[in-house]
């Protein structure tokens, strides 16, 4: 897929967004890791159950307050469905009021029929959304080497495999392909981290290695034990009454960062369980955002 394809592929919609683009992640009968299925995407409540073709929805701030940073959104779902609006695009409403780019990921699920390697599916897709928000950043005025990611649960897992993951998943040599596939940053909202027990979310663990999987599989898929110097500076945050997902998972992340003598930052507060959000948190969790925007401009974004 040449470059000046991926500008005439753009999508763009009307209605109560004010500017929604949709770019395709892969060209027709180019997708790895695909046994050619035939599958449509399903949505109910607000959540994706099936995601035939992956893509990026790309949210944009005014060119007044662009500051030229981009975030790719990975909503959660425990791997077995996209909580695309309260962990998508309402995050991505949320970056653009930092002066940010947001794209929200649309990540095929590990139980799809058409995946040949189940675990590998959304680390692809990831993959290759950074690298095509590199090739995109002059259209929308972007630093190529200002790309974080921004996941949320098990979308937190997935982008701390984006963070720590050094071998190139995306095989599809194209124009795109040259690009890096690392972020510069990240950012962990209750992310799930480790696989292992006690300390896992079975649920998110089981969708995407299976039920019997391997201690070498869960080792390989536990985020926090692949952490290098070279892993990107991370912002964590987790409520400690968060049953779903512990918040030992961030603290093992803090953890391994700062061993490596990464630039990290772990926030844990008292309430707030498994459903941080833009709103409705309890007393101190609102703070999440204001730290989140401080934390940025730290990092001089």
């Amino acid at each position: 897929m040449k470059y000046p394809l991926l500008i005439l592929s753009v999508v763009f919609f009307s209605g109560i967004l004010q500017a929604q683009q949709v770019i395709p992640l892969w060209s027709k009968k180019q997708m790895p890791n695909s046994k050619g299925l035939k599958i449509k995407d399903s949505i109910a409540n607000e959540r994706q159950y099936v995601v035939a073709n992956p893509n990026i929805e790309v949210y944009t701030p005014s060119k007044e307050e662009n500051r030229n940073f981009a975030v790719l959104v990975i909503p959660g779902g425990g791997y077995a469905r996209l909580a695309h609006v309260v962990s998508g695009s309402q995050l991505a409403k949320y970056i653009n009021t930092l002066g940010g780019t947001a794209f929200v990921l649309k990540y095929r699920l590990p139980n799809s029929p058409d995946l040949k390697q189940r675990e590998i599916g959304p680390l692809q897709d990831g993959q290759r959304a950074i690298k095509m928000i590199r090739a995109l950043a002059p259209q929308y005025n972007i630093d190529p080497h200002k790309v974080g990611v921004f996941g949320t649960s098990a979308g937190g897992h997935l982008a701390s495999s984006l963070g720590v993951n050094t071998d190139d998943y995306t095989e599809v040599k194209d124009t795109v392909y040259k690009y890096s596939f690392t972020p510069d940053f990240m950012i962990l909202l209750s992310p799930v981290i480790t696989l292992a027990d006690p300390f896992a979310h079975k649920g998110s663990r089981e969708n995407l290695l299976d039920k019997n999987a391997s201690k070498e599989m869960i080792d390989r898929f536990s985020t926090h034990l692949h952490v290098t110097e070279k892993t990107p500076p991370t912002l964590l945050m987790h409520a400690n009454d968060d049953t779903a997902v512990p918040s030992l998972n961030s603290v093992f992340f803090y953890t391994a960062l700062r061993e490596k003598g990464i630039n990290a930052s772990l926030h844990i507060f008292p309430h707030g369980k498994h459903a941080i959000a833009l709103t409705h948190n309890p007393i101190s969790t609102q703070l999440w955002m204001p730290v989140l925007d401080s934390w940025l401009k730290e990092l001089g974004y």
